[in-house]
């Protein structure tokens, strides 16, 4: 399974490093599989960490990131290539013993579609696994939309709002495409405004979201669209925007009073 947004992105042909559409901020490659940087022991005790971290902070559900690429390979204004939802779960173990932790809800392009994309479920140590950087950003939202959330996901409104259409730079205004940043923002909205019509979502993130520009010269951008499917712009009428974990990590601080953002890095 395809880590979702982030990767080779408008091909390199095309796109230098300093120009790259690593936009939506999906996942840590789009590419046919995703380099291992780490030992397995090194993600393990990450991951485990990040848990604990949330524990410690009484989380149910937190927005999680994660660097697929290193942050001097990605455009301006992006730092985190990936993000998810982490719920507070029973865990079913291989030997049938449930044990507390976190479940990782994702969306992820397909392999052998990567205009394609799925909602699969996974844990820390897989959503860490081909990370180029131990690093994890981390919302934790308010108490109330915790719960608003956990509501969301765990309806039919959570699979309801994900539009198998993929594209690396999903417009989070428009519909026709969406990637994994635009599909937590809109399960965010329907949390907070208590609706699955996607289309009062979609007016209320025109109204109070802004979102990032996609800064990649357009000559480069029509090009890229023409050879890779992951990417379209069939969903952005003006000049592209995208969702970005920092987009959302500001619209939450800003309209959910008691939102909290934090970056971890590995103990020393």
């Amino acid at each position: 399974m395809k880590n979702s947004l982030l990767s080779t992105i408008l091909l390199a042909a095309f796109l230098t490093a300093s120009s790259s559409v690593y936009a939506g901020m999906g996942s840590g490659s789009s590419g046919a599989s995703e380099e291992i940087h780490f030992k397995p022991e090194q993600v393990i005790q990450f991951a485990k960490q990040v848990e604990k971290t949330l524990a410690a902070k009484g989380a149910h559900v937190a927005i999680v990131a994660r660097m697929g690429r290193p942050a001097s390979e990605l455009p301006e204004g992006m730092h985190y290539t990936h993000v998810a939802f982490a719920v507070y779960s029973q865990i079913t173990t291989a030997d049938g013993r449930q044990i507390p932790g976190y479940a990782m809800y994702n969306l992820y392009q397909e392999d052998k579609h990567p205009d394609v994309s799925d909602l699969v479920q996974d844990f820390p140590v897989d959503f860490f696994a081909g990370v180029s950087v131990l690093e994890a950003g981390i919302i934790i939202p308010s108490p109330k939309l915790q719960q608003r959330l956990l509501d969301v996901i765990n309806s039919p409104t959570y699979a309801a709002l994900h539009d198998p259409h993929y594209s690396l730079i999903a417009n989070p205004y428009t519909l026709g495409r969406q990637n994994c940043t635009e599909h937590t923002l809109d399960v965010i909205g329907a949390a907070i405004y208590q609706t699955g019509d996607i289309k009062r979502i979609k007016a209320n993130e025109i109204a109070y979201f802004k979102a990032q520009p996609v800064n990649v010269n357009p000559f480069k951008l029509a090009l890229g669209s023409m050879f890779s499917s992951e990417i379209s712009t069939s969903d952005q009428p003006g000049a592209p925007v995208t969702a970005t974990f920092e987009t959302i990590s500001s619209f939450l601080q800003k309209y959910d009073k008691g939102s909290e953002v934090m970056t971890i890095t590995p103990e020393p």
